[in-house]
């Protein structure tokens, strides 16, 4: 038998190695081929999966007619721009009347008064027609003038007072000069210092505001001996 030598035993050290190192290779090359290949499968699944979801949602979204949608918009854009220029015509027909009828009202604003005071005008008449009847007693004449000249002051009092217009109660009361204007100041013995003493003119207020102030007579107190 022949012996082997030293370079015999190389070559076959090289083929063992060989043997066992070029499987091992192809082997994990076969494996890295097999999990490339499942993860392509796992991306395609995915694209289909997606694909199917959306051509599912653009079969449920139900198809718009456009055109009729904007004829439509057209159409309810005019209604409202017709109401819109009804309602501005009747808003300058109102204006236009409120300024008619304001200017009307003041115009003639004191009608309803001046209507109230002609009966006065009329009881003066007749007052002075029976003062001046001829053939009648002077004393009777003057007494019925001023009976009708009594009975017209009444009348023209309540007719004030129906437009809310009193007279400003001075007499005896203390001064007071956002109603009163002293004319002059006189001594009393009955009434004391800064109390109106007489009346010259009467005052009126007008609902709560002051018509005209009264012009009236101040009491000094009395009057000390010099």
């Amino acid at each position: 038998m022949r012996k082997k030598s030293g370079k015999d035993c190389k070559e076959q050290g090289a083929d063992i190695l060989t043997d066992k190192i070029f499987p091992l290779e192809q082997s994990n090359k076969g494996e890295g081929v097999s999990e490339e290949r499942k993860q392509e499968e796992i991306l395609e699944e995915e694209a289909l999966l997606q694909e199917e979801g959306l051509s599912g949602a653009e079969e449920s979204v139900p198809e718009r007619d456009l055109e009729k949608e904007l004829a439509n918009a057209k159409a309810e854009i005019g209604e409202k721009k017709d109401q819109m220029l009804r309602l501005a015509a009747e808003f300058e027909n109102y204006k236009k009347r409120m300024i008619r009828e304001r200017a009307t009202a003041m115009k003639y604003a004191g009608e309803s008064i001046l209507r109230e005071i002609l009966p006065v005008v009329d009881n003066l008449e007749r007052a002075v027609s029976e003062g001046e009847k001829e053939g009648v007693d002077a004393e009777k004449g003057l007494a019925a003038l001023l009976e009708g000249v009594q009975l017209t002051l009444k009348s023209l009092l309540t007719t004030l007072e129906k437009f809310e217009v009193k007279p400003v109660e001075s007499v005896g009361k203390p001064f007071d000069p956002n109603i009163q204007e002293a004319l002059t100041m006189e001594a009393s013995d009955t009434l004391p210092a800064n109390h109106v003493l007489n009346e010259f003119e009467k005052g009126y207020q007008y609902k709560d505001r002051l018509l005209r102030a009264a012009k009236v007579i101040v009491s000094a107190g009395e009057q000390t001996a010099s």
